[in-house]
């Protein structure tokens, strides 16, 4: 079992930058592939980012490609997402989310979810 808790969300211009992290608690968060995922109001929750569980894989939504960024540090069971160039577009909720499937980005691959953390661009 794991359990996620993301912090790092707020306010911030068009153009900026936000870090999102995600706190993992147990000794299995190395041997989780992990997400993250967003959900915009009266939209469905979309993929964003996953990474393997040694980090040496990533994948990314076409519409964050070259802008957001996935890494993990097994030793402190810490996922992070920095994301540059901030779009009004990219409002929404941020989930991390944990998966036993390799890499994925596929929202009923993954069995442990976050609270979420909610990112507002102004534009």
């Amino acid at each position: 079992q794991v359990q996620l808790v993301e912090s790092g969300g707020g306010l911030v211009q068009a153009g900026g930058s936000l870090r999102l992290s995600c706190a993992a608690s147990g000794r299995t968060f190395p041997s989780y592939a992990m997400g993250w995922f967003r959900q915009a109001p009266g939209k469905e929750r979309e993929f964003v980012a996953a990474i393997t569980w040694s980090g040496s894989s990533t994948d990314y939504a076409d519409s964050v490609k070259a802008r957001f960024t996935i890494s993990r540090d097994n030793a402190k069971n810490r996922l992070y997402l920095q994301m540059n160039s901030l779009k009004p577009e990219d409002t929404a909720v941020y989930y991390c989310a944990a998966t036993r499937v390799a890499i994925s980005g596929s929202v009923s691959d993954y069995s442990h979810w976050g609270q979420g953390t909610q990112v507002t661009v102004s534009s």
